[in-house]
């Protein structure tokens, strides 16, 4: 009992010092936004303000280094109201919070500069225009278009009349929604640099972490593909700011764009978790995926219906934060299930959804307080943290199971090498086991074989029942002395040790004749070598290369009759080499060639005289030499062995 309670304590501390780590996590995320808000928001910069559609500026505000957002002081006319003040993002499109007013259409917003200093060459860049839009400085056009709009003009002492003029047709932003910047040319395109840098970094680390991914797509299982795409998904979106910078044909379109890379990353933020806590294949998954495929599929029809609909944006709005809060509160219920589940990916996952919630509280209080100057919104800033904390985990995990498969290679290793020394000594044994036995027999055996002879000569006692189990004795002693000069053989194989040297073919065929020319004429043999076309050499142990040419050569020699013909012939090819061996003897029945490189098969042409190892030690050098051997024979017309063994040099 002390122990299990023991266990109890460890696993509620880890699970507590899980949950405090993901409590520091919120807290720096509350500081960090609370220094966003106050360090690079376009609503806290120092004056000039607008007011009643006139904006001050002096000289002096010019040269401080920094933009002025014109964010207060429009005078806003459209199909409902007439020179309205209005601050840039009091309202996201002309429904203004009225359901039932559409909220495209027409809109124009006037600001009067009043300037008092030097002439100056300024420019102002309007963000984000998801609307047609048409720029004009006291009464002249200076630029148009959908997206990033950009004016140069010469600002001299007195007044000047900017005029933004819009139409919307469709999605849930219409008019002017981001405050514009006004400055110096210098000021306003460093602001654009360091923009393009930061959001370029956004666009592109999340595609580099997603091709990082796929080459774990196949070992890293479910959390790296989910992790990849939530990658993508978030470089998608994040790809918003150079569609409008740019001012591509599809900016007026975009947000439906973002809609999908938005909702793409919601469910690819709950599905790595769900991943890390093993919770795949759980119902409660099998229900929220369901509500993950319809929430989307009914915000992307209210996008469509928006032009016909006009309450439609706004309950767009309010789903959409529905949907938001949803996948927070399914992401903390997977990775609370993964923490008690003891899974190691839960205490980024963990941290990961406070990331996530509180990207989605400051996008609900500070919603129209805040617009970031240089960096991002707090919910692109959040996208981005997700993907760095979980490229961290995946990381962590890939050197996780790189160090487990080092220890586990590292142990393999170690196995194999003692299962090899273990096989290597039990070989040893086995060698020296059968050199004992053949030689501790070979006394026995033959002192038997003495004594029948013994027994044979002296006569006494020696009927026909006696001779008949004399004959017996005898049988069995000739197949145990054949069985021992097989063992004796093999022995005699298994010493042979050392590595392969290389060989020359046309030096070995000449050795061939040299050792068995004269042996074959003492037998009444025709012995032909033929000679080799070409040089080839092939890697062979010269001990072994002789023992196999003696078994093949001493059995053609028994099997040929006087007069008959031995030919040895070589021929080299691309990558092998082929050597022939065929006699014109006996031969050997159809039926028996299956058999004959099995140890100790004796044909019918060799009872009572062969070992039965011959052509099974043949066989075996081959094979050992990475070749094949074949056997072709006709009965009193010869057989035929052909060996291919690999080239070399």
């Amino acid at each position: 009992m002390g122990v299990m309670s023991g266990e109890r304590d460890v696993e509620g501390m880890g699970r507590q010092r899980v949950w405090q780590q993901a409590a520091v996590v919120m807290v720096l995320l509350a500081v960090f936004f609370a220094l966003l808000f106050y360090g690079d928001n376009k609503y806290q910069t120092l004056p000039p303000y607008g007011k009643s559609g006139i904006m001050d500026l002096k000289e002096g505000d010019l040269r401080r280094g920094k933009p002025i957002f014109l964010i207060d002081g429009w005078l806003l006319t459209d199909r409902s109201v007439e020179d309205k003040p209005t601050y840039i993002g009091e309202f996201s499109n002309l429904q203004r919070g009225n359901p039932r007013v559409s909220p495209h259409g027409k809109a124009r917003y006037q600001l009067t500069l009043r300037y008092e200093g030097a002439p100056k060459v300024v420019a102002v860049d309007f963000w984000q225009l998801s609307s047609w839009y048409t720029i004009s400085v006291d009464g002249a056009q200076l630029d148009e278009g959908v997206g990033n709009g950009w004016v140069t003009f010469l600002l001299t002492p007195g007044d000047h009349c900017l005029t933004v003029e819009t139409l919307s047709r469709a999605g849930y932003y219409s008019g002017m929604y981001f405050p514009p910047g006004l400055g110096t040319v210098k000021t306003l395109m460093r602001v654009r640099s360091v923009q393009s840098f930061v959001y370029g970094l956004a666009f592109l680390i999340p595609l580099a972490l997603a091709v990082f991914t796929l080459f774990l797509w196949r070992t890293g299982g479910e959390l790296s593909r989910w992790f990849g795409l939530l990658c993508c998904c978030y470089g998608f979106y994040m790809a918003r700011y150079f569609v409008f910078l740019f001012s591509l044909p599809v900016a007026g379109y975009w947000f439906l764009a973002e809609n999908l890379a938005l909702y793409g990353l919601c469910f690819c933020v709950t599905r790595v978790t769900v991943a890390a806590s093993g919770a795949a294949l759980s119902r409660q998954w099998q229900w929220i995926r369901v509500a993950f495929f319809l929430i989307p599929l009914t915000l992307m029809i209210l996008c469509v219906l928006i032009p016909v609909l006009p309450w439609a944006v706004l309950v767009h709005s309010r789903l959409t934060d529905v949907f938001y809060v949803f996948t927070f509160f399914c992401a903390v219920f997977f990775s609370a299930r993964g923490v008690r589940a003891k899974s190691w990916e839960s205490r980024y996952t963990l941290a990961g959804c406070w990331v996530f919630g509180g990207g989605l509280l400051a996008n609900l209080l500070f919603s129209n307080l805040f617009e970031p100057v240089y960096f991002f919104w707090q919910f692109e800033w959040c996208g981005l943290l997700l993907v760095l904390l979980f490229g961290a985990m995946m990381v962590s995990r890939s050197r996780r199971v790189l160090r487990e498969n080092d220890a586990l290679t590292n142990h393999l290793e170690e196995q194999v090498k003692r299962r090899t020394q273990e096989v290597r000594q039990l070989l040893d044994e086995r060698k020296a086991f059968f050199s004992d036995m053949a030689h501790e027999l070979k006394a026995p055996v033959f002192a038997t074989q003495s004594f029948i002879d013994a027994i044979r000569k002296s006569g006494v006692g020696v009927d026909a029942e006696l001779k008949g189990y004399l004959d017996q004795a005898e049988a069995r002693q000739r197949e145990m002395a054949r069985r021992l000069q097989g063992l004796s053989a093999i022995n005699a194989l298994d010493r042979i040790e050392g590595e392969r040297v290389k060989v020359s073919l046309s030096e070995m065929l000449s050795e061939i004749y040299a050792t068995y020319h004269g042996e074959a004429q003492v037998r009444a043999v025709h012995f032909l070598v033929e000679p080799l076309g070409e040089e080839a050499f092939f890697m062979a142990w010269p001990e072994k290369l002789s023992m196999l040419f003696e078994n093949l050569i001493y059995n053609a020699l028994r099997a040929t009759p006087s007069n008959g013909m031995i030919t040895v012939s070589a021929r080299a090819d691309v990558g092998k080499i082929t050597v022939t061996v065929e006699d014109t003897g006996c031969g050997i029945p159809q039926e028996e060639l299956p058999f004959v490189f099995r140890r100790f098969y004796v044909g019918s042409n060799n009872r009572g005289t062969g070992t039965g190892l011959g052509l099974y030690i043949v066989h075996s050098i081959v094979t050992e030499m990475g070749g094949k051997i074949e056997v072709q024979s006709v009965v009193d017309k010869g057989t035929k062995f052909t060996m291919k063994l690999p080239r070399c040099g």
